[in-house]
């Protein structure tokens, strides 16, 4: 039975993200919060090969008691289980500290129900660091295809799986050993509509519940920030710049127009002017 797992994260819906001009910080009161939506695709992928294999899709999630609803998402796009990480020993992990907690936690799951597949969205749109599917592959040992696009084949009895994987200049296909893992595009699936059952199923559904002590015990120096080294020194938003000076032809002539705008450049600091000749 092919079984899957996939890493989710809630995160700020970046089309409401503010920053707080004096101290700047994130603002988080009165932003919503979404199910990342490269993890979407990613649980989507899951959910397609459980249900061409038979089998099981967990998911598995970091956060605050909020996150439950992103779990709830997952089951009803047809995820079986769902657990959400949550003590307030985690708060302040960098990716190195939720690597080593979400490896933990699938090395657990794995005793009971081995898992085949690791699934990651290609990143977080609130950090976009795309360093924890890396960072847990590392720490399991599992091969790690990044950038998946396409999953070609997934042969449970050979124990292999073949991804097809953007890159800057060309798609590769790579074979890789099971177990394994993989980060997703978007491409590597259409997040589908609900079905009745699992809509009416993930509306009741209760995550399991895994603390700092239990059911697994974690090393208090590699979680929360005592197992961060990132430290985060000052955050803002981009500079607001002003429309550049135009220079329209029809005013001073097309040759004097180049000629004023070429002598502004000159005038001026590098990279401090944004000119425009109009005809």
């Amino acid at each position: 039975m092919f079984h899957a797992l996939v890493c989710i994260k809630q995160v700020p819906d970046t089309t409401n993200i503010r920053i707080d001009p004096e101290t700047g910080n994130l603002i988080r009161q009165g932003v919503p919060t979404i199910l990342n939506p490269y993890d979407a695709h990613a649980v989507a992928a899951a959910v397609e090969w459980k249900r061409k294999l038979g089998g099981k899709v967990t998911v598995i999630s970091m956060g605050p008691p909020a996150a439950a609803s992103a779990i709830r998402e997952c089951i009803e796009l047809g995820a079986d289980r769902g657990i959400l990480i949550s003590a307030r020993q985690f708060s302040g992990s960098d990716t190195l500290a939720t690597s080593y907690v979400l490896a933990k936690v699938i090395e657990a799951v794995s005793k009971d129900e081995p898992v085949d597949l690791v699934f990651f969205g290609k990143q977080a749109i609130d950090g976009d660091t795309a360093q924890v599917g890396p960072g847990v592959a590392s720490r399991l040992g599992f091969p790690m295809v990044t950038y998946a696009v396409k999953i070609r084949e997934l042969n449970l009895q050979d124990g292999y799986v073949v991804i097809e994987r953007k890159t800057e200049t060309r798609n590769e296909i790579l074979k890789a050993k099971l177990p394994a893992a993989l980060t997703c595009e978007k491409d590597i699936a259409e997040i589908p509509y609900a079905s009745l059952p699992d809509l009416i199923y993930s509306l009741k559904y209760e995550p399991e519940l895994w603390t700092a002590e239990s059911p697994i015990a974690f090393d208090p120096a590699q979680i929360g920030l005592k197992g961060s080294p990132t430290t985060v020194y000052k955050t803002g938003t981009p500079e607001k710049h002003t429309g550049g000076e135009v220079f329209h032809s029809a005013e001073f002539g097309l040759e004097q127009a180049i000629k004023l705008a070429l002598d502004k450049l000159a005038a001026s600091p590098v990279g401090n002017s944004i000119l425009r000749v109009s005809q």
